[in-house]
């Protein structure tokens, strides 16, 4: 691993605690400002705070499924961390990394929530199209991975992302480094041929002297 690549996995590391602790603050302020209060209008008909405890997924899907989601969110931040090694440290991965971090940051924000209470805060609703109550983590995810769908749709190339395939390990040389393996036999059969000639041809001279 080079130098670059360690710091850019350490900038990685700080840059999720700060998502997640930004997303528990604003959570934290939520419970001691919203829980059991009316809902605090933003912007009149358009945006207010109301504070909601989701026991389902992102905007209150699949209810009442915490072990679920906490096992598909483990597998989902192992698959980000494994990418986040592989990805090289040229500069044009620098974006992936902020992207992938955004949606761990967020899904770790949430994943807390479940194991702490069973449920998620969420307080941030959009009045104006009647949008499912969500939160800061649930930002995170959304728009990071609908501009991750984008750079990986008209930004990046298909060999762009030749890292993350599993390489199959190469076949063992056992006749010596650097031989081919259809020259050697084709050889062995050029000597086995030359000294059966060989012997044919001792035998004739035996013949003809008695």
């Amino acid at each position: 691993m080079s130098k670059h690549k360690f710091k850019l996995l350490i900038f990685d590391f700080f840059f999720m605690i700060l998502l997640v602790a930004a997303d528990q603050f604003t959570k934290y302020v939520a419970v001691l400002k919203l829980k059991a209060q009316p809902a605090f209008s933003i912007i009149d008909g358009v945006l207010e705070f109301n504070y909601l405890e989701n026991r389902g997924a992102a905007f209150g899907m699949l209810q009442n499924q915490k072990f679920f989601f906490i096992v598909v969110a483990s597998v989902f931040l192992c698959v980000i961390v494994y990418a986040l090694f592989r990805t090289p440290d040229d500069a044009k991965y620098t974006k992936l990394h902020v992207l992938l971090i955004m949606i761990a940051g967020g899904a770790v924000g949430n994943m807390i929530d479940r194991i702490r209470f069973d449920y998620v805060v969420d307080f941030i609703y959009i009045v104006l199209i009647n949008f499912p109550i969500f939160n800061v983590a649930d930002m995170y995810v959304t728009f990071s991975t609908a501009i991750l769908v984008f750079h990986v749709l008209f930004v990046y190339k298909e060999n762009d992302f030749d890292f993350l395939k599993f390489q199959k390990p190469e076949p063992v040389d056992t006749l010596g480094e650097g031989t081919d393996v259809s020259q050697s036999s084709k050889s062995m059969a050029e000597g086995v041929s030359e000294n059966a000639g060989s012997i044919v041809e001792g035998a004739g001279d035996t013949e003809n002297g008695a």
